[in-house]
């Protein structure tokens, strides 16, 4: 019989589609039996995003001779009018519907499993119909699985015309975590009278049909969560899908020798060790000129080393930042004032090179989840500065979950604005060794080793991955044949109401 393979579908961005491509090649790796994988690559919805950047990883892939295929699914024309990007993500794979089920009909092969990422379970009705099995994908954290999956009852048990911050107490129960304010629920969670919030829990209902999730995690960070959900407590008494943690999926490719060291790392090889603050608020976040005042200010102000990668305002249609102008945002002066102990990088700068660094002792962060993933990797505590979709969330777990990060007060109702004086707090409290200092780099440097040892084989994370492979293998069957489903007409089940 032909060697079974796994269908990857992920969404266009870089920070979903290289996560699943490495949980693709780690099944390859570690299959007991021989497998293949094939990923449906839907194309970007704007061509003024970095479309070419994943093309040059396909390209690299293709030519690894790893065993992955990769089919270009034809383009659709995207959501035009959409309250967030849960909606928009939703609404648009679902457009894919029939794209989806044409090409993994198609395939000669055993289909071991169509894996969808995080809001793209309307791909789950083609999948049914082909009868193979279906596994969702989470680049974001147990803590995420476990409110995706609570969020029909919590839905349920809220009356509708009530905002979760107006509930008594102003938060909401996640089993597993401490009571979770609603000022830090992910974006989709924030209105409930907008479709976005529906989209939220649709796809959180529709987890429980799936076959497995998989989860970007190590069992022993999140260790709360994990049994909230294994025990029903998540949804209702109603047995979860089995998860598989199987993280950090964050690829580490090693500098090239070739050449100089990247600017920045050479400026680092001159600090003494744990001694820099890095602050990067992510591929996709960008500074104001008044935001970048108040940070100026608060890192001048706090007396410690600092690299701070500055990015300014995306080109009219595109969404990723340009270069920043270091006159235009930065006061007066200040170059001058912090050239003995700073550095403001204006453009893309390596993060994980970076991070790795031993003069790094602290990372503000955007806490989008694979920063947080290397940053936990490479034992650097962090601050947080979340700027949207779940990184509130994430960033409240990192606090009162994790215990490795010193707080800083984000104000979510001014577009995430941080005054001078907390981010200046916040960086003396990381890195001025007093005990909130002690405390967050005790616990950073366990979960260090504990990311470490569960991708050693035995640990946590590498057991999953055996398991998550026996479980595809054994599920492998030929899609269904059928042309019950006429495509041009097809119209996933289970939507919305409010999209019928």
């Amino acid at each position: 019989m032909a060697t079974p393979t796994i269908v990857l579908v992920p969404v266009w961005g870089v920070g979903h589609f290289v996560p699943m491509l490495e949980v693709g090649k780690r099944m390859l790796a570690r299959s007991a039996l021989p497998l293949t994988i094939t990923v449906l690559v839907m194309p970007e919805p704007s061509k003024a995003q970095r479309a070419s950047e994943i093309a040059e990883l396909i390209r690299q892939e293709e030519a690894s001779g790893l065993g992955i295929r990769f089919h270009h699914l034809p383009a659709v024309d995207p959501p035009t009018d959409h309250s967030g990007i849960e909606e928009y993500i939703s609404h648009y794979v679902q457009r894919y519907a029939p794209h989806v089920r044409a090409a993994v009909a198609g395939l000669a092969c055993p289909v071991a499993g169509v894996v969808v990422d995080i809001f793209c379970t309307p791909l789950f009705d083609a999948a049914r119909d082909l009868g193979v099995p279906a596994y969702v994908y989470l680049i974001a954290s147990a803590a995420m699985c476990a409110l995706m999956l609570r969020s029909p009852s919590l839905d349920e048990e809220v009356p509708a015309e009530v905002e979760f911050e107006e509930m008594e107490g102003g938060a909401v129960d996640v089993p597993g975590l401490p009571p979770v304010p609603a000022s830090c629920l992910p974006s989709g969670l924030e209105n409930r009278k907008i479709p976005t919030y529906k989209w939220f829990v649709y796809n959180g209902r529709r987890y429980t049909e799936a076959s497995g999730i998989i989860v970007n995690t190590v069992a022993e960070l999140e260790p709360g969560v994990l049994a909230a959900i294994a025990d029903g407590r998540c949804t209702r008494g109603i047995r979860a899908p089995t998860v598989y943690t199987i993280g950090p999926v964050i690829p580490f490719a090693p500098p090239p020798h070739a050449g100089q060291a990247h600017e920045c790392v050479r400026w680092l090889d001159s600090q003494p060790p744990a001694s820099v603050v890095f602050l990067c608020l992510g591929g996709s976040g960008w500074t104001t000129v008044p935001q970048a005042h108040e940070i100026a200010q608060g890192l001048e102000r706090s007396g410690q080393r600092f690299l701070w990668v500055l990015r300014g305002p995306p080109e009219p249609g595109s969404k990723v930042p340009t270069d920043g102008d270091l006159t235009e945002q930065l006061p007066e002066g200040f170059m001058e004032r912090i050239k003995e102990r700073g550095m403001v990088w204006p453009a893309r700068a390596p993060q994980k090179e970076i991070l790795a660094h031993a003069a790094v002792g602290g990372f503000v962060t955007h806490c989008g989840w694979n920063s947080i993933l290397e940053s936990l990797w490479l034992g650097v505590p962090m601050v947080p500065w979340p700027l949207g979709a779940e990184q509130h969330y994430n960033a409240f777990m990192l606090v009162a979950g994790m215990g490795v990060a010193v707080p800083m007060k984000v104000d979510r109702k001014r577009s995430n604005f941080v005054e001078a004086a907390e981010l200046e707090g916040a960086v003396k409290a990381l890195m001025d060794g007093g005990e909130a200092s002690r405390k967050v780099r005790e616990r950073t440097t366990a979960m260090k080793a504990a990311c470490r040892k569960a991708v050693e084989e035995g640990g946590s994370s590498s057991v999953a991955l055996q398991r998550l492979c026996e479980a595809l293998v054994v599920g492998a069957v030929l899609p269904k044949k059928s042309d019950l489903v006429t495509f041009c007409a097809y119209v996933p089940r289970h939507q919305p109401l409010t999209m019928l």
